[in-house]
């Protein structure tokens, strides 16, 4: 890990991620409580997550394409610019003495999720053509402690803002936050691979299909070790209706869970590349969908710390799976194809959860949220079960 954070690209990848991170992190955390918190919100924000993931799932195909084709630094730059001027747009509104309303929520939502679709498998592809193999389970692991240290301070932020701050100062902190963003980013020393640049553009729309239609074993193993992943983006959905509804929490609460959410996943990015190399990247996949598994499976059965303690370990779980499955998946899928293959990996896992959140939604509004959470809790035993049977056995090759 020190060899890593040696390395100047790095820095300036992980000084634009920390700032982006955590204006965008403090954003993601105040919209969907506005949202529920406001009339007839539980329903209308199952709508409007489902209307998300549909978007979502028509354009992440055409965003893996778009990571094979294009400069990567420039596909970050131009992500980072443009929600900061629609986001700074929004501020200026609230600042000039309007009142927002459901559909500003609704927009900004939207802006701040498409932001993540281009933002992570783009991440990705980059670092895995920028950085050596061998650095692979470190830069994920440091990565990951990263990403999760800026959701625990954006959650420690959240706290205090939703309850001090009016929306549009919270926006125009989100907005200095991607410009610092975009200035690392353009200071950052990048070249598109050229062979990359000319594999992709020989390879078919259908490349990324083909390859996993070949490698039938690994496309079970890839997918279903998202489970823990889709699993906690189901639950940013459930979580805030079951602790605003159910457990009668006010907004500090809430933000709290994402903190200490945050601290379990540092936890994982800090441990799990020194497990992986000791019982590998396929093994700790495994062991981190189990966890996830067990910790959602009991999680709303138990009074509010216990649940708060078991946030620990579902961000322990599914850090730690996230952690290995990318290092796994760095190391057998080639670059030039990875943001097609990555794309379809997420496409698959974004029409399971349309079909969840669409299910969830109806049953919400009939107050069955606890019946919401047994549906997941068996996914996730199909989960661990399908990733178990299903490991690599051997090595897989792209004949190019």
């Amino acid at each position: 890990m020190k060899e890593i954070v040696r390395d100047s690209r790095f820095r300036l990848i992980l000084l634009a991620n920390i700032a982006s991170s955590i204006g965008s992190g403090i954003t993601m955390i105040a919209i969907p409580w506005l949202l529920v918190t406001s009339d007839s919100g539980n329903v209308l924000y199952g709508y409007i997550t489902l209307g998300v993931t549909l978007i979502n799932f028509f354009i992440t195909p055409y965003v893996g394409k778009l990571i094979d084709l294009v400069s990567r630094k420039r596909l970050l730059i131009f992500s980072e610019i443009f929600c900061l001027l629609v986001i700074l747009l929004f501020a200026l509104y609230g600042f000039t003495g309007h009142t927002y309303s459901i559909w500003h929520y609704t927009v900004i939502y939207i802006i701040g999720n498409l932001y993540y679709t281009i933002f992570y498998p783009t991440m990705f592809a980059l670092n895995q053509e920028i950085f050596n193999k061998d650095q692979y389970k470190s830069l994920n692991g440091t990565m990951e402690v990263q990403g999760q240290l800026s959701s625990m301070i954006a959650g420690a932020l959240a706290s205090y803002l939703l309850v001090h701050w009016e929306l549009q100062s919270i926006l125009l902190l989100n907005v200095i936050s991607y410009a610092a963003a975009t200035y690392f980013y353009l200071r950052l020393p990048y070249m598109k691979n050229k062979r990359v640049k000319d594999v992709s553009n020989r390879q078919d729309d259908w490349s990324s299909l083909q390859y996993l239609k070949e490698n039938p074993k690994l496309f079970v193993f890839l997918f279903f070790s998202t489970m823990p992943f889709l699993g906690v983006l189901i639950s940013n959905y459930l979580f805030p209706v079951y602790l605003s509804d159910v457990m009668n929490t006010t907004g500090d609460i809430y933000a709290l869970e994402n903190m200490i959410y945050a601290i379990g996943a540092i936890s994982a990015g800090m441990t799990i590349p020194i497990i992986a190399k000791k019982i590998s990247n396929e093994f700790t996949v495994i062991a981190g969908v189990a966890l996830y598994c067990i910790a959602i499976s009991i999680i709303v059965f138990v009074p509010l710390p216990v649940f708060l303690t078991l946030s620990f370990f579902l961000a322990l779980g599914n850090s730690g799976t996230r952690v290995a499955r990318n290092s796994f998946m760095m190391d057998e899928i080639p670059n030039e194809i990875m943001g097609r293959v990555d794309g379809m990996l997420r496409t698959a896992g974004l029409l399971f959860r349309i079909i969840v959140i669409a299910l969830f939604t109806k049953m919400i509004s009939a107050s069955l949220i606890i019946i919401c959470f047994i549906i997941l809790s068996g996914v996730m035993v199909i989960a661990a079960l399908a990733v178990l049977f299903s490991v690599p056995g051997t090595k897989t090759i792209l004949k190019i």
